[in-house]
Order: structure tokens, then C-alpha cells, then sequence
């Protein structure tokens, strides 16, 4: 499990700082032992602190989590940084957000912080705790009570401002003190002669009462356990004695109204009861720890030791007991009990791989392989090759033509199988600047991560699962990649085309679209190189003939023209690049014409009118053709496998909606006779820009989908067929 240790330590990350600032730390050592503890248990640990940037620490570290896997949990040991009620801050955020944490709520960390109500909630309970009055402006009427008394902040922790006063001087001296201090009421309670003893409690309904341990003083002074003696400034020796000499019954009785402390004021998972016991063996409780000290001195630890939890014991034993409470037992909830168990292995190899995941992404987004960089392209086909030979997958020597495109399957074969299709190249130009991997709670940005990169880390994974669980060679599977999607897939179409006509089903790993969308139709496109020449001239020089780019730009209106929505027919051109002598007007006009089409036959018609807008010998105008993607179209294998898909997305609750698109894709070149779908691949925006980006739950999802319908394939089509 992902376990971050939440600490306040100096953090001044906030937007201002103002208010009662936080005196309360925690020491390094104790955040890495901590740290360390999680680790030795398998655990996936990191610590930061809790301040204004913890919600996008925790989006990053831990992100948003499948149906049936736990989400990550905080090891909270945050004290806050300032203002009221310290401790309930993170718990609040982590409460805001849906993120599980070791220890009490807010509402408990409240209460057990405000010691007047605290003991106000005790008396009402049940709880034995001393007589108290509080004393709220330096004017106060004596109180009715007798000397000694103790008194301290009503909102503090840690000992923070403790005295013992024997009269009204004393007395008005030490709750000056900490009003100036402080700034705060003053609690002053009877003081209890006697032994203080406190009881450490771990787990819920009930908890577990650790043995009590006494605060043994040694030295002058009263008493009580003084923040100067806890920080080792006080010059006295103080020590914890555990278990404290106390015969059983009384051992039993501490313990019993720790537990009854505990529920009144509804902590959760640990805690420390400080309380006194006076010479009469009566038992006075005097505050409530819901953030036990977990240092290596302290009362806590030293109790956990001896019920057999030394410090990485108890760290991880806290982690088990808010588990426990959570998700109702220590280990993770079952998806549904009925699924075959080969679901379940590939449902935990793909979610304990998460940040696996991830570091592979960054290392191929790393990788530069755009369709003009041949280096580029071979290191990305080395390492396709290296994955495939790793799977146990074999060459298909008549689907590889060895510059373009590469075909891999597994023992069984891919004839009647699944065929995934996915490219290695970026398409961008070469100037275009290169962006590094860079990850968001939500998002994961870098070059190609979309187009390309997201879904080979996602094919990659998906296999890999399927040949832990020893299944990979029994199924119909095989693995195409191609080199030239940049360039139309014009060399690679027919391998492609011959390849696609083996398999029962194409799954082209084109990103999704925001909305979870998949591709069941997308037009086809025909490019068109255009040149228009003319004869050079000077600027003012007249001349009957028009020049070359006022021409074209009278044709532009009557070509776009040619669109039609209820044709689904678009005309545009993209990009313009003009020639010219120097001192001239451009002689030479040329751009790329783009031709979005549902059907050849509409493409056509479309090329006859545009030939004949364009038709002039003077300026001379040339319309080639550059490439032709047909168009993928809605068939009812599609839908059948689109419904297939859909079944196993639904019982593993991943989004999963179609969609058309004007956009082509090799889908086009699949025949009829095999169903398709494209816009497989995570989810994806700002493609071909520096803004590109996958979403990080859908790249794990759609792993998730395509592993487990490949490992349900066989069985599929076998109902199929039926």
C-alpha cells in the first residue's frame, strides 16, 4: 500500500502567517523511523508536510484508484502550523478529499485538544477526572477550590505553560502567564497528589489497553510531567517505567476507564491517557493524547513493546487497525467473490504496478522517436522487439517488411484472434520543441505521451499480466507496430491491411478522447499536394494575368464552399508556403489540401468539383494526391465487439462510451470482415501540442480493460461464433 507520513515540522507553505503558531514538532528521526517501519513491511513510503500543498502531494503520490483497490492511506503526525484546533487540520483536508488516514477525525482531535470540554464530556461520561474551573481574563474571582491546583492553556498540548501554584498570588501569576503567553483561557483543576500513570490504547471496538506505564521523577520539583521535561531542559531525570507496579485489579481499572475515555470523546485507532492515581489508588484522568508521541522515549512505544510490537511492529500494526476500520478488514476488499480468479491476479499485478507504470512511460516519452528521426525510430524498435521477445512472442516474418512495420504473435497464432495496432513514431515536425515527462495529480505530460508513448506502456503492461498468470501463449494474440503514422501510414497501409484480414478482432491503440470516448466510425481523408505558379513580377507592374496567391485566394472561398455537413464533407486547406525572387511578388503558391470523407464514392465527387474550381492553365495549378486513409465505418462486427468491451469496462465500473470522429486512423484499412475498434489507448488531450497529456487513472484503466478482455477473448468468441 502507498502509505505518505504527514508531519508539520517548519513548513511555512501557506498563503499567510498569522494566529497562535504551532510549538509542537516532531523530530527527524522520528518522521525516518516511521518512514522506515513502512518500509520493512512492503509498504510504498514517502513523508512531506502537511501545508497548502498537501492535497497535490497526496493527487501525485497516491491518484484516484479502480473499483475494488485500495486507495493509499496518511500516517498522520501532523500537529498543524498555527491557528485554533492544530491537530484537526489535516484530518479535515484528508476528510475533504476522501483520503484515508491513521488516528482520530477532526471532530475527536478537537475535543481531546480542549481540555474544559474534554473533561466536561468525562463527567457526563462517567470518567473520574479532577474538580476544574476556568479561568477566562486576568480579572477572575477566586476560585472555589483548594490549594494546590494545576493550571494550564485550555487549548495546548505537551505540557505547554504547566504550573502547580499553592495560593491566590501563585495562582494569578501563573494564569497571567499564560494569557500573555498563550492568549487563551486558563483550565485550573485540583491537583492530584500522587502517581501519574498513563495507558496507551491501539484499535477500535473496542481498543486494545497496552500495559499502563508510570512517570517515575527523580529530583526536586513537583511532580508532573513538564514540557521542560519532556525536551530534557528541566535538569531532572525522568523515566518511563512499563509496566507500572500496580497489582492486577488496578491494572485492569486503569485500563477500563482509558478504553471509557477513549469512546466518549470517539477517538479512533491510538491514543494516550494521561491520569493520576492518588494515595487512595483512585484513578483521576487528566487529559487525552489523540496524537500519541510516537518518539522513541516516550510512554507509548514503551508500552507497545512490551505486548510484543517493537517500533516497526507498532507503525505497522496502526497502518492494519485504520485498515481494519476503513475497509472492514486488514486486507482488501474482494471485487465480487464470483469472478473467475485469473480476473482478480491480473487486477493485482496492474494496480500494485502503478508507479511502474509510470517510470516506464517517462523512460519512452525520453525516448525522441518523431517520423523523421531514423536513430529515434530504430530505438524504439529495438526496444518493441526486446518487450516482444521478453512476452514470448514470435517475428511473423510475412507481416513485417522490416523499414515500416512489425508483426509479432503468440504460440497460438493471431489468424482468428485479437490483432493490437499501435505506431512508434511522434508526429512532429522536427523543429518543434521537445517537452520532458511531467506528471499532475491528474494528468501526465510530455512528447508523444498521447499519441503514442501512453499506449505502448499500456500494451506493454497488459501482456505482461496475462504471461504472469500463464495464459498470454493459450490466446489468439497479436502485436502490430508500425513507423509512418506521420507520414499516412503510406508504407506500412498494406502489411497492415493483410495483417488485420487475419484477425477476428483489430484493437487500434489510438488515444481515447475526454469523456472516455472510443472510436466506432471516423472518416477517411485524402491529402492533396497544390501548387499554383505564376510569373514573377514587380510590386505595381500591370499585367492582365492575376498573380498566384490573389488566384488562389479567390478559389478558397468556393472550395471551402464544398463542405457539407449533411454530406459529412469537409474541404479546407492547411498551411500556405509562397516563393518568390528577390525584389518580386510570390510567383509560387503552394499548401496541403485536406479532404475529411464518410465513403470513396463522396471523395470522388468531392475530387471532381475541386479539380474543376482549380481548372486554369495561367497561373498553372497542380492538384496530386499525397495520401488516401480511408474511412472506418460503423459495421455490426464493430458494435459486437464494441458491446464486448463494454460488458467487461461495466464490471470493472471504467468509463466507456463511442463516439465518431473526423480524424483518420489506420482503422480504415481493416476489411469488413473483422471488427474493429480505435481510441483504445488512455484517454488523451492537446495531442501533437506541448500541452499533450494522458490521464493517469484512465492509463491504468484502460490497461485493466484491454488485459482482461484479452484474457476473456477465447471465451468470448467462442460465444460468438455460437
Amino acid at each position: 500500500m502507498k502509505v505518505a507520513v504527514v508531519y508539520n515540522k517548519d513548513s511555512r507553505s501557506v498563503i499567510n502567517l498569522f494566529g497562535r503558531q504551532n510549538q509542537e514538532l516532531i523530530g527527524v528521526k522520528t518522521i525516518r523511523r516511521i518512514v522506515n517501519a513502512l518500509k520493512s513491511a512492503g509498504h510504498q513510503a514517502i513523508a512531506f508536510e502537511g501545508d497548502k500543498e498537501l492535497v497535490n502531494r497526496l493527487e501525485e503520490f497516491m491518484p484516484r484508484v479502480l473499483k475494488g483497490e485500495r486507495p493509499g492511506m496518511v500516517f498522520n503526525v501532523s500537529y498543524g502550523i498555527q491557528g485554533q484546533a492544530r491537530y484537526t487540520h489535516v484530518p479535515g483536508i484528508l476528510e475533504m478529499v476522501g483520503i484515508p488516514y491513521v488516528g482520530s477525525g477532526p471532530l475527536a482531535h478537537s475535543l481531546a485538544l480542549d481540555k474544559v470540554v474534554s473533561k466536561v464530556i468525562f463527567k457526563q461520561h462517567g470518567v473520574p477526572t479532577a474538580d476544574f474551573v476556568v479561568l477566562d481574563a486576568p480579572d477572575f474571582q477566586k476560585p472555589d477550590l483548594p490549594y494546590p491546583l494545576i493550571v494550564k492553556p485550555k487549548n495546548e498540548a505537551v505540557s505547554f505553560g504547566i504550573q502547580v501554584v499553592h495560593n491566590e498570588a501563585a495562582l494569578r501569576a501563573a494564569a497571567q502567564a499564560i494569557f500573555d503567553r498563550f492568549e487563551q483561557p486558563v483550565l485550573a483543576e485540583q491537583y492530584i497528589e500522587g502517581r501519574e500513570i498513563n495507558v496507551g490504547l491501539l484499535g477500535n471496538n473496542p481498543p486494545e489497553a497496552l500495559p499502563p506505564a508510570e512517570i517515575i521523577f527523580s529530583g526536586d520539583g513537583p511532580k508532573i510531567y513538564t514540557y521542560e521535561d519532556k525536551t530534557r531542559k528541566s535538569g531532572r531525570e525522568v523515566h518511563v517505567k512499563c509496566p507500572a507496579d500496580l497489582p492486577p485489579a488496578v491494572t485492569a481499572e486503569a485500563q477500563d476507564i482509558a478504553k471509557r475515555a477513549f469512546k466518549a470523546l470517539g477517538c479512533h485507532d491510538c491514543a494516550r491517557v494521561d491520569m493520576r492515581m492518588d494515595d487512595n489508588g483512585k484513578f483521576y484522568v487528566l487529559e487525552i493524547n489523540s496524537l500519541p508521541s510516537l518518539g522513541e522515549h516516550g510512554s507509548y512505544t514503551h508500552a507497545a513493546e512490551k505486548v510484543g510490537l517493537d517500533y516497526p511492529g507498532l507503525v505497522n500494526r496502526l497502518v492494519e487497525v485504520a485498515s481494519a476500520r476503513y475497509f472492514g478488514t486488514p486486507a482488501p476488499p474482494q471485487i465480487n467473490t464470483n469472478r473467475p480468479e485469473r480476473s482478480q491476479l491480473i487486477f493485482s499485478r496492474l494496480t500494485e504496478r502503478r508507479d511502474s507504470v509510470e517510470r516506464r512511460l517517462n523512460e519512452w516519452v525520453a525516448l525522441s522517436s518523431r517520423t523523421s528521426d531514423p536513430v529515434g525510430l530504430q530505438e524504439a524498435r529495438r526496444r518493441v522487439t526486446t518487450l516482444a521477445k521478453q512476452l514470448g512472442l514470435k517475428p511473423v516474418k510475412a507481416l513485417t517488411n522490416d523499414h515500416s512495420v512489425w508483426t509479432w504473435e503468440t504460440a497460438k497464432g493471431l489468424k482468428g484472434g485479437t490483432l493490437l495496432v499501435l505506431h512508434l513514431d511522434v508526429p512532429l515536425e522536427q523543429g518543434t520543441p521537445a517537452q520532458g515527462f511531467r506528471r499532475e495529480a491528474e494528468w501526465l505530460y510530455g512528447e508523444g505521451v498521447g499519441a503514442s508513448r501512453a499506449p505502448l506502456v499500456m500494451t506493454e503492461f497488459a501482456l505482461q499480466a496475462l504471461r504472469e498468470i500463464r495464459i498470454l501463449r493459450h490466446r489468439n494474440i497479436g502485436l502490430l507496430c508500425y513507423t509512418d503514422e506521420g507520414r499516412d501510414a503510406r508504407y506500412s497501409a498494406e502489411t497492415i491491411r493483410q495483417a488485420t484480414a487475419q484477425a477476428r478482432n483489430v484493437l487500434v491503440l489510438r488515444p481515447g478522447t475526454l469523456g472516455d470516448l472510443h472510436i466506432l466510425q471516423r472518416r477517411g481523408q485524402r491529402k492533396y499536394r497544390l501548387v499554383v505558379e505564376g510569373t514573377p513580377r514587380r510590386l505595381g507592374q500591370p499585367v492582365k494575368r492575376p498573380e498566384a496567391l490573389v488566384w488562389l485566394g479567390e478559389k478558397l472561398k468556393p472550395l471551402t464552399q464544398l463542405s457539407s455537413r449533411k454530406n459529412r464533407l469537409a474541404v479546407s486547406l492547411a498551411g500556405l508556403h509562397t516563393t518568390a525572387f528577390p525584389m518580386l511578388l510570390p510567383h509560387r503558391v503552394s499548401g496541403i489540401l485536406l479532404v475529411s470523407y464518410p465513403d470513396a464514392a463522396v471523395a470522388d465527387a468531392a475530387e471532381k468539383e475541386i479539380r474543376a474550381i482549380l481548372d486554369a492553365k495561367d497561373p498553372h495549378c497542380v492538384l496530386e494526391v499525397i495520401s488516401d486513409r480511408p474511412p472506418m465505418k460503423e459495421r455490426r462486427r464493430n458494435q459486437r465487439l464494441a458491446k464486448q468491451l463494454g460488458e467487461v469496462a461495466a464490471t470493472w465500473e471504467i468509463p466507456f462510451k463511442a463516439e465518431s470522429s473526423v480524424w483518420p486512423s489506420v482503422a480504415g484499412l481493416v476489411s469488413g470482415g473483422t471488427g474493429v475498434l480505435c481510441g483504445l489507448g488512455p484517454v488523451a488531450r492537446d495531442l501533437y501540442t506541448p500541452h499533450e497529456a494522458v490521464q493517469r487513472i484512465s492509463l491504468i484503466q484502460r490497461t485493466l480493460l484491454l488485459a482482461q478482455f484479452l484474457a476473456e477473448g477465447t471465451s468470448r468468441t467462442l460465444k460468438d461464433n455460437e
